[in-house]
């Protein structure tokens, strides 16, 4: 109990050493539209009308609310950016900024809610793609799976990108044919504005297509950049490389691709159009990396990192069970300029393989304006030169914030499989262990949120932790919770808790968490147990998080929208930098949820002005 408190005291009075140091003014940025948002409540007789309240945002900035262009609040609304308003059918909603005493136009927007409008979400309908048949005669159809987001139009609003799965999809262990990947491009009116075909020489899994979505080139439009190879089709019908390659294995170990070109294609987001191709940096040679089969091989990771602390580099990675290797680029509109490779296999960085996840994080970790990439056992510098390693291996999951409410430090909370090192919670700064839940178990599954508001800091737990603990690795509940993902639902401060396309929330008088929405009769969640949604982002309206997930045809995507009202103003979470890079990082392998940079839950101080919010 003292060695535990000796540390919070030591986190304390370092404080100031790690808070995130970005410089936002000279940094290549998203310019974000105000994200307005109408939805029918789930009981249906009134709408939710939400909005962004972005940085360049004054304190003291209010909003009128207009319904057919007449305004329906008294005074300009100053505390919140959400409010509830009786249904009365289909209607052209408009907010409008106030800015001392003067009502302007700047960075406004509307949202036309339909007559048909159904309760609860936002309904976007899919083309769902033609199966087809495999090299020995078996047939596969699709489901749509992860998404990622950007503006790929440059109006200020994001559009979704959606990887279609066949349901021949491999894990890397197992042989077998998989059908094409497929990607598209939706407004969020239904519009589909593209199809890319990665072709036969991309194996499906959850590990090897990693889609890295962001505006790279700072031109205010979103590319989509990915791991392609001969046979790949762009969104503009053109084929990458030779159309007839077949780099398959038809004998023996059927379907693994074990030789053949590889690349790395950067699309524009905005018409699926192969801007640059150039070749996968490093080429496949299955010996190089643990086995002759291709699965260590063919583990991917990617991330999008502000590695010179002004323009993102997107980082490529391969490997992580033996040789790890990272590789950064810089995209200029036209070319892809290598900035560094990592390398497990280099003489100096001996001892740094077999430290990877199955998904990384991204965040200034040591105060430099510049971003680490955490690996999992591992960080990576922003120069490419290992930073720390715990030596303790591979692990499934992994999350990175700040857990102490009274600390500019950040940590992360990693798990193991080694049987051995079990949950740790390390300075995502030096890697220094702050707690250690040892364990002989294959610990595969981990969280961290704070979804106890009678608790100190940030709550976390494990399938080894033996319940849920606080920030000195003491067990505060023998209870076992949902270790799948968290999201800000509620409007108070504290995270609720997404599985199995359900939400619940966290009583702490229970020690149980109790379901308030399930979408679970006419939805689906994805990757089996993994259960996760296509994507849990901040995507529309004020600061909390929406939930975009598929029907069971997947012949619809909905995106369900808080009706929970909130006293709470903040700014949108995608103007916080670790956050927007997790959503970026989402669909990396085992998706893991989006976090902050820092502290955010029930333990504010009160009086505390928090990204534009007063607590």
């Amino acid at each position: 109990m003292k060695h535990n408190l000796f540390i919070l005291l030591l986190l304390l009075s370092h404080s100031v050493m790690a808070q995130p140091r970005y410089d936002l003014k000279r940094m290549q940025r998203e310019h974000l539209g105000r994200g307005v948002v109408v939805c029918r409540t789930a009981e249906g007789d009134s709408v939710s009308i939400s909005w962004r309240y972005l940085e360049e945002d004054d304190v003291s900035t209010g909003f009128n609310i207009y319904r057919d262009g007449k305004r329906v609040n008294k005074t300009p609304i100053t505390t919140t950016t959400y409010m509830k308003l009786p249904y009365e059918g289909g209607a052209t909603y408009e907010v409008r900024t106030v800015d001392k005493g003067k009502e302007s136009h700047r960075k406004d927007g509307r949202f036309v809610l339909r007559d048909d409008a159904p309760k609860g979400y936002l309904s976007i309908p899919m083309e769902i793609p033609e199966g087809g048949t495999t090299p020995d005669g078996r047939r596969y159809g699709y489901s749509a799976n992860d998404a990622s987001v950007g503006d790929v139009d440059g109006d200020g609003e994001y559009e979704i990108i959606l990887k279609w799965d066949p349901s021949n999809s491999h894990d890397n262990a197992h042989d077998g044919y998989t059908g094409n990947v497929l990607f598209d491009c939706y407004r969020l009116d239904g519009t589909r504005l593209w199809r890319i075909d990665l072709g036969r020489n991309i194996r499906a899994g959850a590990h090897y297509t990693q889609f890295m979505v962001y505006d790279l080139d700072g031109d205010g439009k979103s590319e989509v950049v990915m791991k392609t190879s001969d046979g790949t089709i762009d969104g503009k019908g053109k084929v990458i490389g030779n159309a007839e390659a077949d780099y398959r294995t038809h004998t023996g170990r059927l379907g693994r691709i074990l030789s053949g070109n590889e690349y790395l294609t950067v699309f524009s987001g905005q018409t699926g159009e192969n801007l640059c191709t150039v070749d996968y940096v490093p080429g496949l040679q299955t010996s190089n990396w643990g086995d002759d089969y291709g699965n260590r091989s063919e583990r991917y990771l990617a991330c999008v990192a502000y590695l010179d602390g002004r323009h993102p580099s997107v980082v490529m990675c391969r490997g992580y069970y033996e040789r790890t290797t990272l590789t950064a680029w810089d995209w200029d509109g036209k070319q892809l300029t290598q900035r560094w490779a990592f390398d497990s296999q280099n003489p100096s960085m001996r001892g740094w393989g077999g430290q990877g996840n199955h998904n990384l994080r991204v965040a200034d970790v040591d105060a430099d304006g510049k971003d680490e990439i955490v690996y999992g056992a591992m960080c990576v510098d922003d120069d490419g030169k290992g930073l720390w390693n715990t030596h303790m291996g591979h692990g499934d999951a992994m999350h990175l914030m700040g857990f102490f409410p009274d600390s500019d430090l950040l940590q992360v909370w990693d798990v193991h499989e080694n049987r051995r090192d079990g949950s740790t919670l390390v300075q995502a700064a030096t890697g220094e262990v702050v707690f250690q839940i040892r364990s002989n178990a294959d610990v595969g599954r981990g969280m961290a949120a704070d979804i106890d508001p009678t608790n100190y800091g940030v709550e976390m737990w494990s399938s080894a932790s033996g319940g849920i603990l606080n920030v000195k690795g003491e067990v505060i509940a023998p209870a076992f919770v949902s270790t799948n993902f968290a999201v800000w639902w509620t409007g108070d401060l504290n995270r609720e808790l997404l599985d199995g396309a359900r939400i619940s929330k966290y009583n702490p008088a229970t020690q149980r968490a109790d379901v308030i929405l399930d979408m679970s009769r006419e939805c689906v969640f994805n990757n089996g147990t993994k259960s996760n949604p296509c994507l849990e982002v901040d995507l529309l309206g004020d600061w909390r998080e929406e939930v975009i997930v598929r029907t069971r045809r997947s012949d619809e995507l909905r995106i369900y929208i808080t009706d929970c009202t909130t006293p709470y103003r903040f700014y949108t979470l995608m103007q916080d930098i670790p956050y927007r890079l997790s959503v970026v990082t989402q669909n990396v392998a085992y998706n893991q949820p989006s976090e902050l940079g820092c502290y955010f839950g029930s333990d504010l101080k009160k009086g505390k002005l928090f990204r534009g919010g007063k607590i």
